[in-house]
C-alpha cells in the first residue's frame, strides 16, 4: 500500500487509481504560481488520463481530495459529480463549500496540464504536478 493511499485509507484500490498533484499556476498576486496551494486527487482515470466516471461510481468513497492552502488548515473531501456530468469536490454536507471543476470530465489529468476550479466563488487554474499510480 503507498503512503498516499494509507494517507487516505484505502489499502485496495483498483490499478485505475491514481494520485494526481494539483498546485496554483500563476495569476495575480502569485507571478510564479504556488507550491504551497493547491490539491492532491485520488482518483480513478481512464487510459487516455481523463477522469473513470465508471470506476468512480463503484467506487465513490475511495475518491478522495485533500486542498492545502498555505495559510488555511487542509480539507479533506471526496470527488462528486453532479446530474449531468459536473465534477465537483465537497468537504461536508450542503452545498455551501462546495468546490466546482471548470469541465473536469474533458481534462487530461497528465503533468502539464492545466485544469480551472472554483474556490469560494473565484476561479483559480492549477498545473498537474504529478501523476502517480498508487
Amino acid at each position: 500500500m503507498s503512503a498516499t493511499a494509507a494517507k487516505f485509507g484505502h489499502a485496495e484500490l483498483t490499478p485505475s487509481f491514481r494520485h494526481v498533484r494539483l498546485e496554483l499556476a500563476r495569476e495575480k498576486g502569485h507571478p510564479d504560481g504556488s507550491r504551497h496551494q493547491g490539491y492532491d486527487l485520488v482518483v480513478p482515470l481512464d487510459a487516455s488520463g481523463h477522469l473513470d466516471p465508471v470506476e468512480w461510481k463503484a467506487h465513490q468513497a475511495a475518491c478522495r481530495v485533500r486542498r492545502f492552502h498555505e495559510d488555511e488548515p487542509d480539507q479533506i473531501g471526496r470527488l462528486r459529480r453532479k446530474p449531468g456530468g459536473t465534477w465537483y469536490f465537497d468537504y461536508v454536507e450542503g452545498r455551501d463549500d462546495d468546490e466546482i471543476g471548470f469541465r473536469l470530465g474533458a481534462e487530461r489529468f497528465v503533468p502539464g496540464e492545466y485544469v480551472s476550479i472554483s474556490h469560494r466563488g473565484v476561479m483559480h487554474t492549477y498545473q498537474i504536478k504529478r501523476v502517480q499510480e498508487l
